[in-house]
């Protein structure tokens, strides 16, 4: 940091990294700047800066004192005390800027010497006032987690045969005649409080009616027509309630039964091939199960439209996590009792911050927002678009409303260019189109319509290998037909025509 670079940062302004003060007297009210600092992702306080980015300076008298000041503040009324930087920048006019640098804390939470807690917010500071948010903070350091939570339900409220088959499949164990050896048995397995209360985990897990000991840790589900939200429209609404492993499945049932069927080439007794595999949903719903914030009283919410299905997760993510960094397989247990529960057979669990990955693997037209004013956490999973072309009208209607894979480009053609379709069975339409043009001419057909289309999606609509595509693809570019534009993860083709 020097003059040049302060000079700069003060025309910015304060943010949720930076805090300007004139000057500083008052210990208490630095000490609070420094755990609200510390408690988040740490900053700077640059004394001698005034709020509206002039630049004051401190006359070097005043050096000693300020100094002290910090020095008391980050050992003596912070809890624990903290290990802060300073650094003096000369003004040309020989006054001085100190700049206080507090690093992000390895001990959270602080609290300043009355016991408060402060974060920041925005260039601002607050407390915390409510004990949900108070255990928020401690659920984020791993201090405290939610699922260990007690509930108002004893082990009378437990599904016995359900916990009876999970201990005899996993552990070879019978199911205790007593209740004594049955509240052992739970509090070993820490489902159970030391008052012999079902905790949030052991209820969600083992309850007989888990909606009635929490009644907010249900998922909510509706199927929209069209693309948008309706007030009161829909074509399919269910709520889904009971044990956690009931809730994955009548969720997943749900998802799939509001999704087209492709034939596949197969015949009329074929059940149909998912447009989007159903892996996919698998490992969104164990990760909406397993890693919401249950310090939050709301739902899981899925929404299906015809472009997308939507799974919200109450809570965002956690800590320092980011989507990039999910995408890329770290995690962050927000839940260590469900997951490790989980991880035993209770749902479809394969591996710890692989689910997120084999997701996009399987199906790569996945976003994800880490919304943290909403406390939110959405997937949102793209669907296949399959237009229906009116003006057939000679067909069956199975006819019509075909939607394999193979025929899906001739009906977008069709939709965007009616005066030009041909009057034929638009099986024989598609087929004959094949045989009669270039797999170059179609390829840069089918770039031209989408420029995020990918190799694997190239190779399934002309029914050829990847590496025969890959062929096709660099012969384009070398005769100047097609350019690639960014990185092969993320860019996009331009026809360069």
């Amino acid at each position: 940091m020097n003059l040049s670079s302060l000079q700069s940062l003060s025309k910015i302004g304060e943010d949720s990294s930076r805090q300007f003060k004139v000057d500083v007297r008052n210990v208490n009210s630095l000490a609070a700047e420094m755990v609200a600092f510390a408690n988040c992702e740490g900053g700077d306080i640059y004394i001698g800066v005034a709020d509206n980015g002039n630049l004051e300076g401190l006359d070097p008298k005043d050096l000693s004192r300020i100094n002290q000041l910090i020095s008391n503040a980050a050992s003596q009324h912070v809890r624990s005390p903290l290990n802060v930087l300073t650094k003096n920048i000369a003004l040309n006019n020989g006054r001085v800027i100190i700049v206080v640098t507090i690093p992000k804390g390895i001990d959270k939470p602080y609290f300043d010497k009355n016991g408060i807690i402060w974060l920041k917010c925005g260039a601002d500071k607050r407390r915390i006032n409510s004990k949900e948010e108070l255990r928020r903070v401690f659920q984020n350091v791993a201090q405290f987690h939610a699922d260990e939570l007690p509930t108002k339900a004893g082990i009378d409220k437990l599904d016995k045969l359900r916990f009876r088959d999970f201990i005899r499949d996993v552990y070879q164990l019978e199911y205790p005649d007593s209740i004594k050896d049955q509240t052992n048995l739970l509090q070993n397995l820490n489902l159970v409080t030391e008052d012999g209360a079902l905790n949030l985990a052991g209820a969600l897990l083992f309850a007989e009616r888990p909606e009635w000991i929490r009644p907010q840790f249900i998922i909510k589900a509706i199927r929209y027509p069209g693309n948008d939200f309706h007030p009161s429209d829909y074509l399919d609404s269910e709520d889904f309630s009971g044990p956690m492993d009931k809730m994955f499945k009548d969720a997943l049932a749900f998802i799939m039964r509001n999704l087209h069927k492709l034939q596949a080439g197969k015949g009329v007794n074929y059940p149909g091939k998912p447009e989007v595999p159903e892996s996919v949903f698998e490992e969104l719903l164990v990760n909406a199960l397993s890693h919401r914030d249950y310090m939050i009283s709301a739902p899981i919410r899925l929404f299906i439209f015809d472009n997308r299905v939507e799974i919200v997760s109450p809570g965002h993510l956690p800590n320092n996590l980011t989507v990039e960094k999910i995408k890329a397989g770290n995690t962050n247990i927000r839940n260590p009792i469900l997951v490790s529960f989980v991880a035993k057979g209770i749902l479809p669990y394969k591996g710890l911050g692989s689910g997120i990955k084999r997701a996009l693997e399987s199906w790569p037209a996945i976003d994800f927002k880490d919304d943290r004013d909403g406390c939110m956490f959405s997937a949102i999973i793209y669907r296949r678009e399959f237009p229906v072309l009116e003006k057939v009208r000679n067909y069956s209607q199975r006819n019509s409303y075909l939607i394999q894979e193979k025929h899906e480009k001739y009906w977008k053609y069709a939709r965007n260019n009616p005066g030009n379709v041909l009057q034929e069975s638009p099986v024989s339409s598609v087929k004959n189109s094949k045989r009669s043009r270039k797999r170059s001419e179609i390829i840069v057909e089918q770039l031209r319509q989408d420029p995020n289309m990918t190799i694997s999606r190239l190779a399934e609509a002309l029914q050829i290998t990847t590496r025969a595509v890959e062929k096709q693809l660099a012969g384009l570019k070398k005769a100047g037909r097609i350019r690639r534009i960014g990185p092969n993860k993320g860019g996009f083709w331009e026809v360069t025509e």
